[in-house]
């Protein structure tokens, strides 16, 4: 039984897919979702939304006047 439910470094585990795989930059989060379990950045699937919500904030990483509208 896991006392977490996501992967608190989900966020972090985002940012350094962005930076290694940079073609994985432009994936949906149903994809980065796969990449995250299979690259082993993740113990199970992590929830879809969350994967998006965190790609949007590691997107402002690479593109920060996108992300200041």
């Amino acid at each position: 039984m896991n006392i977490v439910a996501n992967d608190p470094n989900l966020l972090g585990s985002i940012r350094e897919l962005f930076s290694r795989l940079s073609e994985s930059r432009y994936r949906e989060s149903w994809e980065l979702q796969h990449l995250l379990f299979s690259l082993g950045y993740c113990d199970s699937l992590a929830p879809e939304a969350e994967i998006a919500a965190a790609m949007e904030v590691a997107r402002t990483d690479w593109t920060p006047d996108e992300g200041a509208t």
